[in-house]
């Protein structure tokens, strides 16, 4: 018996964006993208976001013509400049010692892909995030617990770093890594999703 072909897919490995889409209630399957993301060159930030999750959505999409498949990006920006992942200890505690007592933007694009329905839904929401100034010693202490080294400008809003953000202006999901609120609504405007009173999550797929 053939397997049944999932109507939602997140195109995305990330913990942090299965939990947000589970917490909503949303039944999907996870396939992480193979886009190679090195492939885009860096632009204004909210295009750069805009481009690449729609380039792993509609890899994964390709592959299930059928299926309604979300990608997604997120990046740390100061000005226009993008910070990516740390890869080492160094360039973790230059990215944390920039952003230390500065106002920065978080940016997540997300897509939302059908083949057979030629249909791309694509936006790029930015949160303001304002750091506290960070001692040496905190600055230390963080890295050494490993949280920086796979997150964007180094550090996880939602994890221990919860200790350096004084204050956010925007989405709080869109810094953990998608905008859920804009996501569910275009899922309902497109109908992939309806709220089902039968459901005790709220949400049918």
């Amino acid at each position: 018996m053939p397997a049944k072909i999932p109507k939602l897919i997140l195109a995305s490995q990330s913990p942090r964006r299965r939990y947000l889409l589970e917490q909503a209630g949303l039944t999907f399957r996870v396939i992480p993208s193979r886009f190679d993301e090195d492939s885009v060159q860096l632009a204004d930030p909210a295009e750069y976001v805009k481009t690449l999750s729609a380039a792993k959505a509609r890899e994964v999409a390709g592959q299930y013509p059928d299926s309604w498949v979300i990608g997604a990006d997120t990046i740390v920006a100061v000005g226009n400049t993008i910070l990516g992942k740390p890869g080492d200890s160094n360039e973790a505690r230059e990215m944390l010692e920039r952003l230390s007592g500065q106002s920065h933007c978080v940016y997540t694009g997300y897509a939302i892909v059908c083949v057979n329905r030629q249909t791309c839904i694509s936006d790029a929401i930015k949160t303001e995030v304002q750091f506290k100034r960070l001692s040496a010693d905190e600055i230390d202490w963080y890295i050494q617990t490993g949280e920086p080294f796979d997150k964007a400008g180094a550090y996880a809003i939602q994890g221990l770093g919860t200790f350096l953000v004084r204050r956010i202006s925007g989405s709080y999901t869109n810094v953990v890594g998608l905008p859920v609120c804009e996501v569910i609504e275009a899922l309902l405007k497109t109908g992939v999703v309806q709220m089902n009173a039968g459901n005790a999550r709220g949400l049918a797929v």
